[in-house]
């Protein structure tokens, strides 16, 4: 397994835009796929994003779509979500998490960070 590391979090005023960056330890981060999720008070788990080992696959959900970008950076064990446009349905705490496979299922990820917490103001 791969250890995970979130940073980024903070407080934003709706419309702006947040970074959220993982850090992941071991030599095998380019072999996973790897996928944002996000969990706000009260309610379940989602999926926001994902990306391919290579890169060259992305997902989203559609409610970040157009908003949100995943990239990921092999040489440096990082994976980062581009936030922008931020609304206060936003809000929530931001996990990472890593996958054998790409999916937008939680139960597929095996690898997951503590989180990061995201909140808008409107």
């Amino acid at each position: 397994q791969v250890q995970l590391v979130e940073s980024g979090g903070g407080l934003v005023q709706a419309g702006g835009s947040l970074r959220l960056s993982c850090a992941a330890s071991g030599r095998t981060f380019s072999r996973y796929n790897m996928g944002w999720f996000r969990q706000a008070p009260g309610k379940e788990r989602e999926f926001v994003a994902a990306i391919s080992w290579s890169g060259g696959t992305t997902l989203y959900a559609d409610s970040v779509k157009g908003r949100f970008t995943i990239s990921r950076d092999n040489a440096k064990n990082t994976v980062a979500l581009q936030m922008n446009s931020l609304k206060p349905e936003d809000t929530a705490v931001y996990y990472c998490a890593a996958s054998s496979v790409l999916r937008t299922t939680a139960v597929a990820y095996n690898s997951w960070g503590q989180g990061t917490q995201v909140t808008v103001s409107s």
